[in-house]
């Protein structure tokens, strides 16, 4: 009976060990499965956050430049272009600098570049001459220049503000109001001949 003894105390044993390896494994799975929760909610977020970027750059609201950092500029080559006067042959030459909020932001303006200078190009080709030649029109024109930068990218702008005079339109669902990340149009040299 010793042995038969001894052998319950030993399978006991064994048996123990068994539920304590089973205990531990099961701890091991819990614990790997919170931490590969944990991950995929942390990669989520991040993603949601790239998401979030990316939507501030597309049509969404732009991205606003922390305080007390300088805007950034990106100089756009200087435009020679006929005026639509019909008496006259005129033409304007005109430098247009963007400021915008990020350096970013900068850099995706550089790659839209060719298609941001064929917009600016057709909103000029439009103007006269007596437009251009009014703080108003130059106005005017620095907004739809803002406008126009932007759109190769997909951001579509209101054009509430240049509107004013016109004849009141459809009343359409109101769209949330988009920020443009270009956040002014700077002319550096503006001669109309």
């Amino acid at each position: 009976m010793a042995t038969a003894a001894a052998g319950n105390d030993a399978a006991v044993k064994g048996g123990g060990k068994k539920k304590l390896i089973i205990i531990i494994v099961i701890v091991l799975v819990v614990v790997l499965a919170g931490v590969g929760a944990l991950l995929m909610m942390k990669k989520k977020s991040h993603a949601d956050d790239e998401d979030g970027a990316a939507a501030d750059e597309k049509p969404a609201a732009a991205a606003h430049a922390k305080p007390g950092t300088p805007p950034t500029f990106v100089p756009l080559d200087p435009f020679t272009v006929n005026l639509a006067d019909k008496e006259v042959d005129r033409f304007a030459q005109i430098g247009i600098t963007l400021e915008v909020a990020d350096a970013h932001f900068a850099d995706q303006l550089k790659a839209y570049m060719p298609a941001i200078r064929n917009n600016v190009l057709i909103v000029l080709s439009h103007k006269t001459s007596a437009e251009l030649l009014t703080v108003e029109g130059k106005e005017k024109l620095a907004k739809e220049i803002r406008r126009e930068s932007v759109r190769p990218m997909g951001i579509e702008l209101d054009d509430e503000d240049e509107d004013e005079d016109a004849a009141p339109k459809k009343k359409k669902k109101k769209k949330r109001a988009v920020e443009s990340p270009v956040t002014q149009v700077l002319f550096s040299t503006f001669i109309v001949q």
